[in-house]
């Protein structure tokens, strides 16, 4: 037997073998594929009617997007374009429609000199809400100014006084100071309910008079000077108005002169269009052997005819002597849309002159009337007070006399008629008299009313007011339906079921028409603010159901590890429980508040011009008479660039949330 086995140097080796590259259908685009898209034959036959009704699609849409217009002054125009540059039959988007009404369409009728003001809340906006949604990578003390701007804000779009949001803000000190003696008197319960009255009570009664008080002692104190700056701006605004309206009549002469350009250029264009365009057509019929006028002609051969006329016009666009002319014509239609621009700014500048003329000419008549009206006020309070002890007492409470009891005596009722006369005078010149006070006096923004928000503006103004109110509110009714405290279970469940049951635009006919029938008679609430109230409540009650299945996913185990740590209610849910339930909640509050967001198109049924309501006032217009799809794309784009936003933090939320081991 040999020994040569035995006496073999055994081979260690001293490296790896290097890595093999991988085959080319096991790495990349190739792999990925395969596995994605290429499985199975199922997959291959879905993969290729996907691509057939993606190529089909696009075949339609991008010709759209790309053979579009964007510098023209009316639908009309854009055809002549589309005409000149080889498209007669149009086949594009005439995006100049976005181009001259964009800017409405984002802030509606907001004064266009104000602009600045949306725009700065949005951007502070962020900033209030980075803490919250980014708590990681911003500093705690921002919180403090997520706290102040729900109180900033308004008075930045509404305008005001510069002392009203302070005054509000007051509104919680006093909350807290109320809550503090409340609960040291009877428990925190009912200190929190005072708490809340007290607030309220604050904001309802002392903030208006104490308003309309620093009114009036600013407003004295300030007379003179507001009188003297009254009287240059009536001075100067005359000058600014005849400067504008020179500098318009020059550009008039221009866009007259273009438009003789522009006419001149497009006629021998459109002429040898149409001629061409007829001659294929009788070409084609006489190749045919057909007589238009005659014979019965198919469809599928008038389709054909048509074709044919529509390729014989687009090259006539195309000859040499049709390319300069077409090159005048769209230089004309440019200048022309630069001019309409400019011209529609210095409309909108005359029209503001015009208003700020109009306001600074009645300020100065108030002022110089106040005296006398006070006067007269010190007259009718002393008439007034006569004349109600003439009137029966069962007679003082009626408002209108034809609404008198019909066996009233006549002389009381002559009476009644007489005191709600000398009344109404009464009020009119007070009313007269605060505002005057109020303009005189107001140190801060320039008011703006609300029937000028409009837009995408006015639907994040109602959406995001929506969203960040609905959420704790939310969150409280779905704890008062779990609570077992009989009262506040049967009211959460009242109020979720009732306004879930009914359809939002109830809500909001609710808000316009029937709220007025129980308030206060010359009650002046304001329909954005109702509308607001409104939705809030909405999705509120869709949130508390919400976060009810994140509380009845949790299992009982981490209530009871609530209770056997000592906790109690309160410390339990803020600590333990809620935390929890939200995070498992996270995908269904964000489904509602997109939902939410989307329905504040509804509101055009109830007269705000939110994108949707200052879209069809474009298209009612005879320049934009037959647009359709450019204004919905549009509109469309912005609510996904919202909605998607929303929905990509909702997931990245939910990542770094996550707990569990998967």
């Amino acid at each position: 037997m040999s020994d040569t086995h035995a006496q073999t140097v055994p081979f260690v080796r001293e490296s790896m073998l290097p890595e093999q590259e991988p085959p080319l259908t096991e790495k990349g685009v190739v792999k990925w594929i395969r596995e994605n898209m290429l499985s199975s034959w199922l997959n291959v036959i879905l993969t290729i009617l996907s691509v057939i009704v993606i190529y089909l699609v696009l075949a339609e849409i991008l010709p759209w997007f790309l053979n579009s217009v964007w510098d023209a002054r009316s639908l009309s125009e854009c055809r002549e374009v589309f005409l000149v540059i080889g498209s007669p039959e149009g086949g594009g988007a005439c995006w100049a429609v976005l181009q001259e009404r964009w800017v409405q369409l984002i802030y509606g009728f907001y004064p266009s000199d104000l602009y600045w003001r949306p725009n700065l809340a949005l951007i502070l906006f962020f900033v209030a809400v980075a803490p919250v949604l980014y708590a990681d990578r911003f500093p705690s003390w921002m919180l403090w100014f997520t706290a102040i701007y729900p109180f900033f804000m308004p008075w930045l779009l509404w305008g005001g006084a510069f002392w009203v949001p302070i005054l509000v803000i007051a509104g919680l000190a006093v909350g807290y100071l109320a809550f503090v003696i409340g609960s040291r008197l009877a428990g925190p319960l009912l200190g929190g309910l005072l708490a809340i009255a007290a607030a309220v009570l604050w904001w309802l009664f002392a903030v208006p008079a104490l308003n309309d008080g620093i009114h009036r002692i600013v407003a004295e104190a300030r007379m003179d000077t507001v009188i003297a700056e009254t009287e240059e701006d009536l001075a100067e605004i005359p000058v600014q108005i005849d400067e504008l309206e020179a500098r318009r009549a020059v550009l008039i002469e221009e866009v007259e002169a273009l438009e003789a350009v522009k006419a001149e250029a497009f006629a021998p264009i459109s002429e040898a269009v149409e001629a061409a365009r007829e001659s294929a057509i009788a070409a084609f019929y006489e190749e045919a052997g057909l007589d238009p006028e005659t014979d019965e002609i198919s469809r599928r051969m008038r389709e054909e005819a048509r074709e044919a006329g529509t390729h014989a016009a687009v090259m006539a666009t195309r000859t040499g002597e049709r390319i300069e002319a077409r090159e005048r014509f769209l230089a004309a239609v440019d200048r022309l849309t630069e001019l309409r621009l400019e011209i529609g700014e210095i409309n909108g500048d005359l029209n503001l002159l015009s208003d700020a003329r109009s306001q600074a000419s009645n300020l100065l008549t108030s002022i110089r009337r106040l005296e006398e009206q006070q006067d007269r006020i010190g007259v009718l309070q002393g008439q007034a007070a006569g004349l109600r002890s003439e009137v029966p007492e069962d007679l003082r409470h009626i408002i209108d006399p034809q609404f008198a009891p019909a066996d009233a005596p006549s002389e009381g009722v002559a009476a009644l008629r007489t005191y709600r006369e000398a009344q109404a005078e009464l009020d009119t010149l007070n009313n007269a008299v605060e505002d005057t006070y109020k303009a005189a006096g107001s140190i801060g923004l320039r008011p703006v009313e609300s029937r000028d928000f409009g837009g995408f503006m006015l639907a994040l103004i109602i959406g995001l007011s929506g969203i960040i109110l609905s959420l704790p509110l939310g969150i409280l009714l779905a704890l008062g339906r779990q609570s077992d405290l009989f009262i506040i279970n049967k009211v959460s469940v009242a109020f979720i079921e009732i306004i879930r049951g009914v359809p939002l635009i109830v809500w909001l006919f609710t808000a316009q028409l029937l709220l007025n029938y129980f308030l206060p008679p010359g009650t002046n609430f304001d329909l954005l603010l109702r509308v607001i109230i409104m939705v809030t409540l909405f999705a509120s009650a869709y949130i508390a159901e919400v976060v009810r299945g994140g509380l009845a996913a949790l299992p009982t185990g981490q209530y009871e590890a609530a209770d056997a740590l000592g906790l109690d209610y309160g410390k339990s849910m803020r600590l333990v429980v809620l935390p929890q339930a939200l995070k498992i909640s996270i995908p269904g509050i964000v489904n509602t508040f997109i939902g939410l967001f989307k329905d504040t198109t509804l509101v055009v049924f109830i007269g705000l011009l939110d994108p949707i309501g200052l879209s069809n006032t474009i298209r009612a217009s005879t320049e934009w008479n037959g647009i359709y799809w450019e204004l919905f794309v549009f509109i469309g784009l912005l609510f996904f660039i919202c909605c998607f936003s929303m929905g990509r933090y909702s997931l990245s939320l939910e990542k770094k949330l996550t707990r569990e081991h998967r």
